[in-house]
Order: structure tokens, then sequence, then C-alpha cells
């Protein structure tokens, strides 16, 4: 028997317990055992105000809906969406907002396999706006490392492993950048993950290693 929805509410729960559910929700996505929602009830809920638990900034690639891949409903996070899930001007914006107007918990930088975005940065496409785009995905080009044969997009090892990097990239630049996120992380009212999404089997990989968030057990050292 499926599960029924429960409204998850971001003062209700801690970062670490919003990454928890963010982790349940993909169990269930890719064991087909989504939760049972009524879209126009939650519409309706919503309708007057929003309270999402977390942030995800992925890449733009029909293949990764976070609403879908996390199994969640409306209401439940905000979904920053852009090629390459690249780190600029607008997306700390819009992440500040998340955060410290909102008061979402978590935000995860979702990047996933067989990126077009990282093949184009691999590939140095030049083509209209979408070269400025590049442009900042290749520093994870170049600090990709272990891969020394076949540095293009065509080596779908290479482009992943580009794509983790640049993952763990943008969360460093987000709280390099972002005084406000920052301050948040370091009081603990927010954790940032990077994550990757493996558009073959819908599995979510968060490397925590590369994880800033404070616990109630062992406070972290604050972010410089």
């Amino acid at each position: 028997m499926r599960q029924h929805e429960h409204k998850i509410l971001p003062q209700d729960v801690s970062p670490a317990e919003a990454l928890a559910t963010l982790k349940e929700g993909n169990f269930r996505f890719i064991n087909n055992l989504k939760l049972n929602r009524d879209l126009l009830e939650q519409m309706n809920d919503t309708k007057d105000g929003q309270w999402p638990f977390a942030a995800i900034l992925s890449c733009m690639d029909s293949r990764t809906s976070a609403e879908l891949i996390f199994d969640l409903g409306l209401g439940d996070i905000f979904s920053i969406r852009i090629a390459g899930n690249i780190i600029s001007e607008n997306t700390l914006g819009s992440l500040e907002y998340a955060t410290a107007v909102v008061g979402s918990r978590l935000i995860v930088v979702l990047g996933h396999t067989n990126c077009g975005a990282v093949k184009g940065a691999c590939d140095d496409v030049q083509l209209g706006h979408i070269t400025n785009l590049l442009e900042k995905i290749k520093p994870a080009v170049a600090n990709e490392t272990t891969v020394t044969d076949n540095r293009t997009g065509g080596n779908q090892h290479f482009v992943n492993e580009v794509a983790k990097i640049n993952a763990v990239e943008s969360v460093r630049q987000i709280v390099e950048k972002s005084d406000i996120i920052r301050n948040l992380v370091n009081d603990g009212r927010v954790g940032i993950v990077p994550a990757m999404y493996d558009v073959a089997t819908g599995k979510v990989t968060f490397y925590e290693q590369d994880t800033l968030m404070k616990t109630e057990a062992a406070a972290a050292t604050s972010v410089a």
C-alpha cells in the first residue's frame, strides 16, 4: 500500500532532517512507491503562501525535475533550474530569497550524469549566449585531472566526473559569494549539499563529505 502525503514545514525540520526527507523521497521514486497526493488540495492549501523546506539548484535538463526525483508535491521545495546548475548573480539571489526570506533549511546543488551543458564545456562549444554560460563550467573541466585520454564530451566517464566537480564547486561558490547564506550556514540554520542524479537509474548520490552543515551532535567549523 502506498503512503499518503505529509506536509513538511521548514520551521519543523533541521537541515539534516530536510536532507533525510529528500533521501526518503528519492528512495520512493526509484522504487515506484510514490506518495498519494491530491494536487488540487495542495493548490488550495498554497494559494495564499508557500513554505518550501528546501531549495534545489539543478540543471534545466528535461529528465531532472526535482519534484519528481524526490517525490514531492506543490509547495514543498524551491526548484531553481539552469543549464549546468551554474552559479550566477540571479541564482544566488534566488537562493538567498529561499533561505533568508522564506526560511528553507537546505540547499542542494544537483548535477546529473550525461549532462549536455557539461559536454559543451568539455568540447569548448561556441554558440551565442551559450558560450558565456559554458565558461562557468570550464573550471571544473580543468580541475578534473584523473582522466588523461579523450577529455571530450564523447567520454561519458569524463563528463560525469566533471559534472560532479562542478556541483561541488558550485557549493563552494555559494558560500564564498553570499554573505547571507554563509552566515545562515554558520548559524546552523541552513545546510548545503552537492549531489548527482543518475539519469539511467534515478538514484541521487549526495556527496556528504563536501556538505556544509552543522549538526546538534558536533558543530562544524565555520565557513570562512
